[in-house]
């Protein structure tokens, strides 16, 4: 299927399938094949829908806004499913990492299901966050915040990769400073002096014109004003440090246009900047941007 866009929908509790649903109204359906269940998309409004659906078994109970065993062992099979189907891209509806604990599968999240099943010769996923031309890196994903660990070798190595994606010889990029205020040049930790100033000064030497790491405030609220003006950013990409420094300013800069991508892999994969929503499940109010978004994305890349 390599010139298949694979969609997933997700959690079955959640509100995936809903917003697949309602995203796939604004595509020519033959351009996509579907990894889910029919009784589950019934569920959630399937009538006609014109493209091809690869059934994944599921013979559990829906309980809207619940994490079960079940549902997480569906959201595993069907992911592990569309990295088999080998296609053009992948496209996944938000699952629940309960969920997944509960049915066994310890992962934190699905990038690290994908690495597992996408991986050749010691590639390593990354994620990456898109809203039109505003775009974060994150150098940690879904670790507790003490377990925050940035090495020299962690910034040259997930940069790399970054400049592949991106596909530019020189991109220019902004480093967010671990430290509040970056650091004041050591008086509030060492990190930026002693680990990230030199790494960027390896990548400077290859050609990366990287920007020393500045306070994450003073950069964000200046991508915010841009990106509401309607002007282009700055830079090629900024680079958070943790998970939370990145994704608060993405989702509320970049709102309902933003997009996870994992990128390092041979197949791109998306998703919506959120999550299950299971609050909302089963009320068919879920807006489904987010998801057109990731579908584009996807398309158009």
């Amino acid at each position: 299927m390599k010139n298949k866009i694979i969609i997933t929908t997700g959690d079955v509790n959640g509100i995936g399938a809903e917003i697949t649903l309602k995203a796939l109204q604004n595509f020519v359906c033959k351009d996509f094949v579907l990894v889910s269940n029919s009784r589950v998309l019934k569920h959630y409004g399937m009538k006609n829908l014109p493209c091809e659906i690869v059934e994944i078994p599921f013979e559990g109970e829906i309980k809207e806004g619940k994490n079960t065993k079940d549902s997480g062992e569906f959201s595993f099979q069907a992911l592990k499913k569309a990295c088999e189907l080998n296609p053009k891209a992948i496209v996944t509806a938000p699952v629940s990492k309960e969920a997944l604990h509960l049915a066994g599968h310890n992962f934190s999240g699905q990038t690290e299901i994908l690495e597992k099943f996408l991986s050749k010769n010691g590639q390593q996923a990354e994620m990456l966050f898109a809203a039109r031309d505003f775009r974060v890196l994150l150098l940690t994903r879904h670790c507790a915040l003490n377990d925050v660990k940035i090495t020299k070798e962690i910034i040259i190595n997930k940069i790399l990769t970054l400049k592949k994606a991106l596909g530019k010889e020189n991109p220019h990029l902004a480093f967010c400073g671990l430290n509040p205020h970056a650091g004041e040049n050591g008086v509030i930790g060492q990190e930026e002096n002693k680990i990230i100033i030199p790494a960027i000064d390896e990548l400077r030497k290859m050609g990366i014109n990287a920007n020393y790491p500045k306070p994450a405030d003073t950069l964000f609220i200046q991508a915010d004003e841009l990106f509401r003006n309607g002007q282009k950013q700055p830079y090629d990409c900024y680079i958070a440090m943790y998970h939370d420094q990145g994704l608060i300013p993405m989702k509320l800069i970049g709102k309902d246009e933003a997009v996870n991508v994992t990128i390092g892999l041979d197949i791109l994969r998306t998703s919506p900047a959120h999550g299950t929503a299971f609050d909302i499940a089963g009320k068919n109010i879920a807006n489904p941007q987010s998801m057109i978004s990731a579908i584009k994305y996807a398309i158009e890349n």
